[in-house]
C-alpha cells in the first residue's frame, strides 16, 4: 500500500482539499452564529442551533460507521461534501429572494450535520489507507494544522463577508469550498480496502463490533469514557462563544472573530509541533493531559471579569483551549488508526462521533437554561471544574487498577 513516496502528494491533496472545505464552512458558521446571536441575544436559541446541528450525528453515527466500512469511502466523502454545498446554495437563493424567518437556519444546520456525520468517519478512515503507520501522528498533526488554519482564517473571512454582504452571498463560500474539496479527493486514487464477509451481518451486530474495539483495549476504553463525560460539559461551550463576547464583554463581531482567531492560534501552534518536532510515545497519557488542559482553560474563562482586560485574558485562555484540544485529539486519532483493524476503523470513528453527537444535545438541553439564568461565564467555570475533576478521578482510578493488576 505504501510502496512509493507518492503517499505524501496524495495525502497533501486530500488534506488541502479538506482544509479549503473547512475554510468555507468555518466562515459561514461564524457568520450564521453571529447572525443568530445579534438577532436573538439568547443562549437558548444558540443552544437550539447546536442541538439541531448535532442531532443527526446522534441518529446516524452508527449507520455512518457501517457505511464507511462497507461502501466506497471516497464516494461517501464526495457525496456528503457536495450535498452540503448544494443545500447551502439552495438556502442562499431562498434567502436572497425571500425574507425567511430565523428558525429556517435550523433546517440547513440539520442537513449539514447529517452530511458531516457520514463524512467524518470516512475521511478519518481514508488517511491510514494513504499513510504509512509510523507517519500517522505526524500526518494527523498536519491535518490538524490545516484545520487550524481554517479556524484561523474562517472567522476573518466570515466577519468580513458578514460586514460587507448579505447572508445569501456569505453562504456561497461554503459552496465553493465543497466543490474544491470534492475535486481534490476525486483526483486521488485511494487503495481498495479488503473487506471481510460482513454482508450477512445485521447493522446492530456490526456496530457492536465497533464498540468492542474500545472494550478490548482497557487504556483506550478509560480515555473514551473520560472524553464522553467531559464532552457533556465542554461541547455546549462552542455554542456560547459568541455570547461571551457580545453579551458578557459587550463587544463587537470583530472581537468575536478575534476570539475565534485566538483559538485557532492555539490549534496552529500545537499542530505545528505535532507535525514537526514532537514524537509522542505515550499517546493515551498525552490525550488525557489534553483533556486536563481543556478543563483548566475553560474554568479560567469563567472567572474573568466583564471588562476589556478580562476579554484579553479570555482570548489568551482560548489559545490554551485550542492547543489543549489538539493535545487530546491528535494522539487519540493516531492511536486508533495504528491499533484498530482497517475493516473496523469506520465503525470505531463513528463511535467517537456518536459520543460528541450525544453529549452535545444532552449538554445543551441542560446548559442552555442554566446559562440563560446564571450567565454563560458561569457555565464556562462549571464546565472547566467538572472536566478537571472527571479527568483526575479517571486517571487515579486507572493507576490504582494498573497497580492492582501488577500486584496480582
Amino acid at each position: 500500500m505504501y510502496k512509493t513516496s507518492k503517499w505524501k502528494s496524495k495525502f497533501l491533496i486530500v488534506a488541502l482539499g479538506q482544509a479549503i472545505s473547512l475554510l468555507g464552512s468555518h466562515g459561514v458558521q461564524f457568520a450564521l452564529i453571529w447572525w443568530l446571536a445579534e438577532k436573538t441575544s439568547s443562549p437558548l436559541m444558540l443552544g437550539i442551533s447546536g442541538l439541531v446541528a448535532y442531532l443527526p450525528m446522534t441518529l446516524f453515527s452508527p449507520l455512518a460507521g457501517i457505511a464507511a466500512d462497507r461502501i466506497n469511502r471516497k464516494f461517501i466523502c464526495i457525496f456528503s461534501d457536495m450535498t452540503m454545498g448544494i443545500i447551502a446554495m439552495v438556502y442562499a437563493v431562498l434567502l436572497h429572494f425571500f425574507d425567511l424567518p430565523v428558525w429556517t437556519v435550523f433546517i440547513m444546520l440539520c442537513v449539514r450535520g447529517t452530511g458531516s456525520t457520514f463524512q467524518q468517519p470516512a475521511i478519518q478512515s481514508i488517511i491510514p489507507q494513504l499513510v504509512p503507520p509510523e507517519q500517522l501522528v505526524k500526518t494527523n498533526g498536519w491535518m490538524q494544522l490545516m484545520n487550524a488554519g481554517s479556524f484561523f482564517l474562517g472567522p476573518i473571512i466570515g466577519a468580513s463577508l458578514y460586514a460587507a454582504f448579505p447572508m445569501s452571498v456569505v453562504l456561497m463560500s461554503d459552496v465553493i469550498g465543497a466543490v474544491l474539496a470534492s475535486a481534490a479527493l476525486a483526483v486521488v486514487k485511494v487503495p481498495k480496502l479488503e473487506k471481510q464477509r460482513t454482508e450477512s451481518q445485521n447493522m446492530a451486530l456490526q456496530f457492536k463490533e465497533g464498540l468492542e474495539v474500545f472494550q478490548q483495549d482497557k487504556k483506550l476504553f478509560c480515555l473514551i469514557v473520560c472524553e464522553a463525560l467531559c464532552m457533556f460539559f465542554y461541547a455546549p461551550l462552542s455554542s456560547f462563544y459568541p455570547l461571551m463576547t457580545s453579551d458578557y464583554f459587550r463587544l463587537s463581531a470583530i472581537h468575536g472573530s478575534a476570539v475565534e482567531l485566538a483559538f485557532a492560534v492555539g490549534m496552529l501552534a500545537s499542530s505545528l509541533l505535532f507535525s514537526s518536532v514532537l514524537k509522542i510515545k505515550r499517546k493515551i497519557r498525552t490525550s488525557f493531559i489534553g483533556l486536563l488542559g481543556m478543563g483548566i482553560s475553560a474554568a479560567i474563562c469563567g472567572m474573568l471579569p466583564p471588562v476589556y482586560a478580562g476579554w484579553i485574558f479570555f482570548a489568551a485562555a482560548c489559545i490554551c483551549l485550542g492547543a489543549s484540544g489538539n493535545i487530546h485529539t491528535i494522539p487519540l486519532t493516531a492511536y486508533i488508526q495504528e491499533t484498530v483493524a482497517a475493516e473496523k476503523m469506520g465503525r470505531a470513528f463513528s463511535v467517537l462521533t456518536l459520543i460528541s453527537s450525544v453529549t452535545m444535545p444532552v449538554g445543551l438541553l441542560i446548559s442552555s437554561p442554566i446559562a440563560e439564568k446564571v450567565g454563560v461565564n458561569t457555565w464556562f467555570f462549571i464546565s472547566g471544574v467538572s472536566m478537571v475533576l472527571i479527568t483526575t478521578f479517571i486517571l487515579l482510578f486507572r493507576q490504582i487498577k494498573e497497580k492492582a493488576y501488577k500486584v496480582s
